[in-house]
């Protein structure tokens, strides 16, 4: 019963549940007890995101350079077009689909009138830098630690790497639900609760969809690059998809996907190098994930989407998920930054992707890892009699 309890997204569900329930009949006054949390609680994740990238991109990079060379430079290549085909390829997909499932349930249609909870008082917390100045010196400070030999300053930031990923795993994670208990309690208090779990069924639908499709694509092209069967490839690398929709981590999931990879054919060395690289730096599942919430929230919102926004967007995400730590929800807080800074998300939508996200983020993680093996046969048929 305790590890049903632990889960984050038995947590989530029940905070959802419990903020429609309470929404329509809790009185104002305890409700603006919970807006007050959500202000500080938004607050507070303002004030983290810039530490939160400095302190998992740094060391993340510094890290690859120690095994510097070609099958480093080729597996970080092929994992990060991995990522942007499945970004943009969504964005595609779900600039098609989304219009029809969200048409005439945008916020704007919702019954004017209805009263929001309001907070008792606010705090400001503003953070020491913005997210793309965060983002700039992780990447300058990260590329120079990779260079260097027994450098202290990267002792330092492995260390500061592990308080942030404590931070999260201890504070945010825990917290998480609390927020989404706030946000949902307000938004059935408001009228918007409705309108918003009918959209979010239907999303959730399509993405799962789009999860199979992708993996089919991966392994049909690693099929074709290795001239094997890509559907046989696939039921092999079947026990890492279903253990990873168990632990929700492709850090955990690695042992069983290492030995599945091994099981298509791929030497050893190849193997034990590429799936503990790409459990960190593909996340093409997630991508997949945070890019098809984002659209169907900005429809909902009625927000503007344009192609060069949504580009950039989409190349800057593939970059920040090597940040993500291996934590359940780990993906969505290194992104939340710039999901935040580039498309303007208030508190409530990034609640909202928080919840969508984590909702799904068993599948996502199963994709991850999936996928990894099909790129690990990739570098093998490039890398494999060669080694590195």
């Amino acid at each position: 019963m305790k590890k049903i309890f632990d889960n984050l997204l038995f947590r989530v569900v029940i905070a959802i549940a419990l903020g429609i329930l309470l929404g329509s009949v809790i009185p104002e006054a305890i409700g603006n007890i919970f807006a007050t949390f959500n202000g500080l609680f938004d607050q507070l994740l303002k004030f983290l995101i810039p530490l939160i990238i400095v302190g998992l991109i740094i060391p993340a990079i510094a890290k690859l350079g120690n095994t510097a060379g070609k099958m480093l430079l080729t597996t970080v290549a092929i994992a990060y077009g991995s990522t942007l085909f499945s970004g943009f390829s969504t964005y595609f997909a779900s600039i098609s689909i989304f219009p029809s499932l969200v048409e005439n349930q945008t916020v704007s249609t919702i019954e004017e009138g209805r009263k929001s909870l309001t907070p008792y008082f606010t705090l400001e917390i503003p953070p020491f830098f913005d997210v793309m100045g965060a983002l700039v010196f992780a990447f300058l400070i990260g590329i120079g630690l990779s260079r260097l030999q027994n450098s202290k300053l990267a002792e330092v930031s492995y260390d500061f790497e592990n308080i942030i990923s404590f931070i999260i795993e201890k504070v945010i994670i825990p917290l998480l639900p609390l927020f989404i208990f706030g946000i949902f309690l307000d938004m059935t208090y408001s009228g918007k609760v409705i309108m918003i779990l009918n959209v979010f069924v239907k999303i959730i639908g399509v993405i799962f969809a789009l999860h199979i499709i992708l993996l089919l694509i991966q392994y049909i092209i690693a099929g074709a690059v290795t001239k094997k069967n890509p559907f046989k490839l696939l039921a092999t690398m079947l026990p890492a998809y279903f253990t990873a929709l168990g632990t929700q981590s492709s850090a955990a999931t690695i042992p069983v996907t290492l030995a599945q990879a091994k099981k298509t054919g791929i030497s050893d060395s190849v193997a034990s190098f590429v799936i503990p690289l790409c459990a960190t730096i593909h996340l093409a599942g997630s991508t997949l994930k945070i890019v098809a919430c984002v659209i169907a929230l900005m429809l909902m919102q009625g927000m503007p989407i344009e192609f060069g926004q949504m580009a950039g967007f989409i190349c800057m995400l593939g970059v920040t998920m090597i940040a993500a730590p291996g934590v359940p929800g780990g993906a969505i807080m290194a992104a939340l930054g710039i999901i935040t800074s580039m498309l303007g998300f208030n508190a409530e939508n990034q609640a909202l992707m928080i919840s969508l996200y984590i909702a799904m983020d068993s599948f996502g993680t199963a994709c991850n890892v999936t996928g990894d093996g099909a790129i690990a046969i990739v570098v093998d048929k490039l890398f494999g009699k060669k080694g590195s």
